[in-house]
């Protein structure tokens, strides 16, 4: 298996919010996999793309990728 580039694993991640949260723990370690090989510290997201794009939303996102050790930004903010 090949190794994912930060865009393709938040494009997955993506893909899980808009599966109803399929396999997110997954793609949550995979990020944080890439963003290490990549010497990245954040993981930036665009709201317009997520399920639940309002402030309570967005810090629920923050708090559970938070808690798998991958801080979330939103683009814009």
């Amino acid at each position: 298996m090949t190794e994912l580039t930060v865009a393709e694993a938040t494009d997955r991640i993506y893909q899980s919010l808009a599966a109803d949260n399929a396999d997110l723990d997954t793609h949550i370690a995979t990020l944080k996999a890439a963003l290490a090989r990549e010497g990245r510290k954040e993981a930036i997201f665009d709201p317009a793309r997520l399920a639940q794009n309002n402030r309570s939303g967005r810090k629920l996102m923050q708090a559970y990728f938070r808690q798998r050790g991958v801080t979330v930004k939103f683009e814009g903010a």
